[in-house]
């Protein structure tokens, strides 16, 4: 009789204990839910987070508050999260950066695909590739012509090593052979100044950013980086139509949480940020700016990392940029 009741108890308790995600999913949240950005603030990811986090505590009735814990090219922050409780109680903002250091930066202790877990993207934003006007190139293919009769000569900006913007000059190299020197910068302020002062000769960065230096003409345009043509810009070709087939790298962001967070509450929220999304006020709004609002499933959204890590693993491999210890 002891030995059935022992058992009886050890059925109810793990019955029980299955039932707790689900449980904990259907009253998810009941305190506050920190998002972790590892970014400044005031940068796109961290504009767009906050915007989802307003809506969401607006329709998860508790606070969603975004806490920016920059540094080492965001591995501090994203490490923090890695390491949070997986209560659904701590998310990470996630970008493109993200994706790049998981190979730039060797001897972090954490891996992003093992140890963190999809929820869900959030927003897309195109990049522009610009040079300054004395540069001699009015267009894509005079650039890279330039650039193949002056190997080594002509210099591109960037916030740092691995961001969005080192990044996409860098896939430009990978795809079209040209050799150009990589000027990083600690943040984007200093190489704003310096390609409109024409200390360096082109960067990429954000379209919202750089579209009124383009329309001032202190700036000339050359391409966008995404697969279609920028509402903001719509006289500026992509540069996969201006002759490099295959080009694209935008500044997405999305969220992620804690590898072990149950599965329920990562669904729930996957499933409002997709409402969110859907809303034709945050399109409109976010359209008018360059942006646009990014939703996939979560299977989807984990699948898209994975390619991410794949594709920036074999460009710093093939660029034989330098590795971060």
């Amino acid at each position: 009789m002891f030995e059935f009741r022992s058992i009886a108890v050890a059925a109810a308790a793990a019955f029980l204990l299955g039932l707790a995600p689900t449980a904990r999913a259907a009253d998810y949240p009941t305190r506050t839910v920190k998002i972790i950005a590892p970014f400044g603030a005031g940068g796109p990811a961290d504009i767009y987070t906050r915007v989802i986090a307003r809506e969401l505590e607006n329709a998860l009735h508790e606070p969603f508050v975004v806490e920016n814990r920059p540094g080492a090219g965001t591995t501090i922050g994203t490490e923090v999260a890695a390491r949070a409780t997986p209560d659904g109680y701590t998310l990470l903002v996630v970008s493109g950066t993200q994706t790049v250091n998981d190979t730039l930066y060797t001897k972090k202790s954490y891996h992003l695909m093992h140890d963190l877990v999809a929820i869900s993207p959030i927003v897309d934003s195109d990049l522009v590739l610009v040079v300054n006007p004395k540069v001699p190139a009015n267009n894509l293919k005079e650039l890279l012509a330039l650039a193949k009769a002056k190997p080594g000569v002509l210099n591109f900006g960037s916030s740092g090593p691995g961001s969005n913007y080192h990044m996409a000059a860098e896939l430009l190299k990978n795809l079209t052979g040209i050799n150009i020197v990589h000027v990083p910068y600690r943040g984007s302020g200093g190489m704003r100044t310096d390609i409109l002062s024409g200390q360096i000769q082109m960067l990429f960065d954000s379209v919202p950013t750089m579209a009124p230096w383009i329309k001032a003409g202190k700036v000339r345009a050359i391409g966008t980086s995404g697969l279609k043509r920028s509402p903001i810009l719509p006289d500026v070709p992509t540069i996969a139509e201006a002759g490099v087939p295959g080009f694209q790298a935008t500044l997405w962001v999305g969220l992620m949480a804690p590898k072990g967070t149950p599965q329920p509450i990562l669904a729930k929220l996957n499933s409002e940020i997709t409402k969110i999304l859907a809303r034709p006020d945050i399109k409109a709004s976010w359209e008018k700016q360059g942006a646009m609002p990014f939703a996939m499933s979560q299977p989807e959204f984990e699948t898209f990392l994975q390619a991410q890590v794949d594709k920036w693993a074999k460009v710093i491999k093939e660029n034989h940029i330098a590795l971060i210890h």
